[in-house]
């Protein structure tokens, strides 16, 4: 069965095409390369042994989605990862991130509308905002969003219950997923951020290898116990899984209409910690700083997966060592291997 992967060239993307093609898939990949390079496309050849169909276009354009949908009607499901996704940048950019996020998500439902699919939607803990219970479980306050970024989820979210109260054919799940780190155990593939990285992960692998002078940790003063913000790290080789999980949960025939699942691993850890476990892994020290809050960034959150493991039957399996040994081959690699 065919499965469009929107954004699949970008970092969680790229792994879920390969764990798709593991669990018999075949995955047809959409990317505009806004935040990702086509030189993925042959990293991927590279693991799995063949090319997977490629499509160079932006969701937001309705003349390229419809004739995608023309060309690929018979697809079984789409996974949707395609959009804007820094916290920070939408902050000081949201027509942007409102421009991208809603029109891409809604040009897929438009010229899709009719097919019975399978739907997963990428979404995020940002839903949550700053919880006022931990761990946050799916049936928790969506509060008002921390950035704009994270206001996009939420409107999206909405937009795809209101298609499934609509009678639509569409089985759609929400993953919201937390922190994704890491890299494919082959080192062909992960996090490749273009410009400065508005993630943390690879900001310390970068910094680690010289691609940036430090690291700059925003913010000492949370209520946290070091007083840096909290997450919930997850592998992204065990995340991409999750959307695989989903397809076939979606498969069966009790499975109608839309649900909501936590992707994470149910523990936090702090933005030192990662910095003490990326040294303490890799036996390379890191030259960082503390500086100010960063604008839209909530203090600490992380997920109750509980649902995930009994309804997805699926669990986050990889400990944070393995994260950060992963990221740092992966960030060794490109420096060996430029993309």
């Amino acid at each position: 069965m065919k499965i469009l992967v929107t954004g699949g060239l970008g970092f969680i993307g790229s792994h879920t095409v390969v764990e798709l093609v593991n669990a018999g898939y075949d995955p047809v990949i959409v990317d505009d390369l806004s935040n990702s390079s086509v030189k993925i496309l042959d990293q991927l050849a590279r693991i799995l042994g063949f090319k997977p169909k490629f499509y160079e276009l932006n969701l937001c354009d309705e003349a390229s989605v419809k004739l995608l949908a023309a060309e690929q009607s018979d697809i079984s499901g789409i996974i949707h990862f395609a959009a804007s996704k820094a916290v920070g940048e939408s902050v000081q950019k949201p027509l942007k991130y409102y421009y991208n996020n809603f029109y891409s998500l809604i040009n897929l439902l438009r010229f899709y509308e009719g097919k019975p699919l399978n739907f997963v939607f990428s979404s995020s803990c940002t839903v949550y905002g700053q919880p006022d219970v931990l761990p946050v479980t799916e049936s928790a306050q969506v509060k008002a969003a921390e950035s704009p970024y994270g206001n996009t989820k939420q409107i999206a979210e909405e937009i795809l219950k209101d298609v499934t109260a609509s009678g639509s054919k569409f089985n759609i799940t929400a993953l919201r997923y937390f922190n994704p780190v890491g890299a494919h155990e082959t080192s062909l593939i992960g996090e490749l951020p273009i410009g400065v990285p508005q993630n943390l992960v690879p900001f310390i692998t970068q910094t680690a290898i010289g691609k940036r002078e430090k690291l700059t940790v925003f913010g000492d003063k949370y209520n946290t116990p070091d007083g840096s913000c909290i997450r919930d790290y997850i592998h992204v080789v065990d995340l991409a899984k999750a959307h695989v999980a989903a397809i076939k949960l979606m498969e069966k025939p009790d499975f109608k209409g839309y649900d909501v699942f936590n992707i994470g691993t149910g523990t936090g850890s702090s933005v030192l910690e990662v910095i003490k476990a990326f040294e303490a892994t890799t036996g390379v020290k890191l030259n960082y700083q503390i500086g100010e809050p960063r604008e839209g960034d909530v203090e600490q959150v992380w997920g109750d997966v509980t649902k995930s493991a009994e309804r997805l039957n699926w669990k986050a399996e990889r400990d944070l060592t393995t994260m950060m040994a992963s990221a740092w081959a992966w960030e060794q690699y490109i420096a060996a291997n430029p993309l």
